[in-house]
């Protein structure tokens, strides 16, 4: 499990002694740009993840659409639920690349995704670190179609704090087109609305509209059965809603204090709510574990904006802003920890292996 804990320790260590970053844009929000080093860190998270083998709890599971691209058309991807992703393993296969060109592409947009999203953070080092427990190397290394989502909808997330409404739009239309769960990230959109500006609202409700159409009216029906009336239940839901609900509280009770942009305010005070709202409704028994579990996928992000916010915005001092960084970094050492040893799934990460054969029928018969 050492490859994990390098990943995690590098940023974790370059985050205690790495100054803020102070370039705003004129609305607030910071100003985004890739130096020499990201560049490099990008590079390393898209071969960490896109180059993985038998590494994931869905590993198994992604040749069946490896197999089916070998006689599916175009035309026939372009009908089911997740159309993209049908088209990426057509494309794969096409090129000669099966599982590996699959899993670099969805490691790509992941990657850059976050990268982009903890370069407008305020402590850009201490976002990435915070992402790395539990965001990359359990989602998008075990959930390779959430993980390409995700990643879309961190560059939606970064547009929409800059009440960039149709770009979040676009991204999330996206990220849908892999994972058609990610339609519930337009729900943000709608409840961060300026309802004076009477024009967003019919433009978002258009949107939503029509990605309702094209990505859930088939399969709605499925989805309800599967997440809400079959009550499916998933192990260590109330610790992974309860890890978005901390942070939730937190901002809602500091975000005064934070400088940052008013869509940002917005965006993350609408994030924070629904947070909440899904783990009281757990606890309550409202909804299934596995339907709510779900739809955090996508608010996980609000973990990797409070605490890179926090030590600046709530430290008065220097040494007082340096122990909350050593505090955050410790929690999440200790959510890495606890996962790698202790977690039900996890001895499907272990070992970290790379370098998996491009021939899906050796790489299938090594799976298994």
């Amino acid at each position: 499990m050492w490859p994990y804990w390098i990943l995690f320790l590098i940023p974790a260590m370059v985050a205690i002694s790495a100054q803020p970053a102070r370039t705003l844009r004129a609305d607030g929000s910071r100003r985004i740009t890739l130096t020499g080093s990201w560049l490099l860190v990008l590079i390393v998270f898209i071969l960490f993840i896109g180059l993985r083998d038998r590494v994931g709890g869905d590993w198994f599971n992604y040749f069946n659409y490896l197999f089916r691209a070998e006689t599916q058309t175009v035309q026939e991807a372009l009908q089911r639920a997740d159309p993209a992703y049908e088209l990426l393993n057509i494309l794969s296969l096409e090129l000669g690349l099966g599982v590996v060109g699959v899993n670099l592409f969805c490691g790509t947009v992941f990657s850059l995704g976050l990268i982009i999203y903890a370069r407008s953070m305020p402590r850009p080092w201490l976002a990435l670190a915070v992402a790395i427990p539990y965001l990359t190397v359990v989602v998008s290394m075990g959930y390779a179609r959430q993980g390409v989502a995700l990643g879309f909808a961190m560059i939606g997330l970064v547009a929409l704090g800059r009440d960039r409404f149709l770009w979040f739009a676009f991204w999330v239309v996206l990220a849908a087109s892999f994972h058609r769960s990610a339609v519930f990230l337009m729900s943000i959109a709608l409840l961060n609305l300026d309802f004076r500006k009477f024009i967003n609202l019919p433009i978002l409700l258009l949107i939503g509209f029509g990605m309702y159409v094209a990505f859930l009216e088939d399969s709605s029906e499925v989805l309800i059965e599967v997440y809400i009336e079959s009550e499916m239940q998933s192990d260590g839901a109330f610790i992974r809603l309860l890890m978005n609900a901390v942070p939730a509280l937190l901002f809602l009770r500091y975000r005064k204090r934070f400088s940052i942009s008013r869509g940002e305010y917005k965006t993350y005070s609408t994030m924070s709510y629904l947070s909440l709202l899904f783990f009281v409704a757990l606890v309550a028994g409202l909804l299934p574990s596995t339907a709510l579990d779900r739809m955090a996928l996508y608010i996980l992000p609000i973990q990797v904006f409070v605490f890179s916010s926090l030590p600046d915005n709530i430290g008065k001092t220097e040494s007082g802003r340096k122990g909350m960084i050593f505090l955050i970094l410790a929690y999440y050492t200790l959510v890495l920890l606890v996962w790698l040893n202790f977690a039900n799934f996890s001895h499907w990460w272990l070992p970290y292996r790379m370098f998996p054969p491009l021939d899906i029928y050796e790489a299938y018969d090594m799976s298994r």
